[in-house]
């Protein structure tokens, strides 16, 4: 097969399926995507049936990719012809006196111009009675939030990059990456690969691919897991009735409407114990699960029923948890993006964002708060926030 492209990516999952989209629009048959594991597998962080998708962010600079976040999403669906975002709405909800501030939200938004609404406990239960709520809870409703079909929207990029002339390997672990002028040499077990220039969006396994250009950052990788449950009426759960939720706390919990299983589905965010990508096991972990158990007995009984499955993924967390997408220092025909654990709603505008440092050497937006060599990146055991 042809072994010198102009682009390659390296990693299919969210953000690299979205990157090898995006590339195959401008360079077509230049682009060749390779992925370690077979495609669509369940060992990274971008597949199951839901993410949640909204414009509800704590800083104006997230409100505004989040922008142009759905405007992603809607040329992928033209393109392709798949729906892979199904608006519900988006409830925001916490005590008064929260670990995560209302407020940071209200004010984002307020900046960017997008509408929401202020409710009580009372007009919460009013419109959906599913919640249980004491007096002192208040929320945000902003009803373009919803889902981004993960699985769904990730084979749609695949797709839409071959059929735009995109070269796409599986099975294909890379063992080194070596820059040499205007050159990047990708080895493999299965022979090597050159590109003017590389991408890489490597999810838990980032370091791996930069410790190859002599970077090693400081990432916590993350166990976690979501949990389906069979709902005694599954219907009150249903898309049109019931929208995706945010806890607003500390520990923070979130969950959708019944979509994908025959249940709605809840977890804890950024609750996993730390594990290495190789290493991992796929057990579900049972005081995790309890916690989700006991925040859905108190505040939405009705979600609560017999475990359908519960799944796994994996989080790849910067110590603030702000994005990583970049030029990797003195390596500049190579770009890197990691998620930080929030980014799959991103993940076809940060493909796009991907493919213009590629192709254009800059962006169409300002990056330097995702910057590699951003201070705390610098650190060896730098201060972790995980609360946004």
């Amino acid at each position: 097969m042809k072994r010198d492209y102009e682009y390659i990516v390296l990693g299919l999952g969210g953000l690299g399926s979205g990157a090898a989209y995006w590339l195959s629009r401008a360079a077509g048959a230049e682009v060749l995507g390779i992925e370690q594991f077979e495609l669509g597998h369940v060992r990274g962080e971008s597949q199951d049936h839901s993410r949640i998708i909204r414009l509800s962010y704590h800083t104006p600079e997230y409100v505004e990719l989040a922008k142009l976040a759905y405007d992603a999403w809607g040329t992928l669906e033209r393109e392709s012809g798949e729906q892979v975002v199904l608006k519900t709405g988006g409830l925001d909800f916490a005590p008064r006196d929260s670990k995560i501030p209302l407020d940071t939200y209200r004010n984002a938004m307020r900046a960017c111009g997008v509408e929401f609404e202020d409710l009580d406990a009372g007009e919460i239960m009013k419109r959906w009675p599913q919640f249980t709520l004491r007096d002192d809870i208040v929320g945000l409703f902003q009803e373009q939030s919803g889902i981004a079909m993960a699985a769904r929207a990730n084979e749609a990029h695949r797709t839409m990059a071959r059929a735009n002339g995109a070269t796409l390997i599986d099975d294909t672990p890379v063992t080194n990456i070596i820059t040499r002028g205007n050159e990047v040499t990708v080895e493999t077990a299965g022979g090597n690969y050159s590109c003017r220039k590389l991408v890489i969006a490597a999810g838990p396994w980032s370091n791996r691919a930069l410790g190859h250009l002599g970077i090693e950052l400081p990432l916590e990788v993350t166990r976690e897991q979501v949990t389906y449950f069979a709902a005694k009426r599954p219907d009150d759960f249903a898309p049109d009735r019931f929208p995706v939720w945010i806890w607003m706390d500390d520990p923070c919990f979130y969950g959708f409407p019944t979509f994908g299983e025959a249940g709605p589905k809840a977890a804890q965010d950024a609750g996993g114990r730390p594990v290495t990508a190789d290493t991992r096991d796929f057990e579900p972990e049972p005081e995790n699960l309890r916690g989700v158990e006991e925040f859905l007995s108190r505040h939405i009984p009705g979600a609560l029923g017999p475990i359908i499955h519960t799944k796994t993924c994996l989080y790849t967390l910067t110590p603030d948890r702000d994005f990583v997408i970049d030029t990797v220092p003195g390596h500049d025909n190579v770009v890197v993006a990691i998620g930080a654990g929030h980014a799959f709603k991103f993940a076809s505008q940060i493909g796009r964002l991907l493919s213009e440092l590629a192709v254009h050497g800059t962006s169409s937006i300002d990056l330097s708060s995702f910057a590699l060599d951003r201070p705390i990146l610098t650190m060896k055991n730098p201060p972790k926030n995980y609360m946004q």
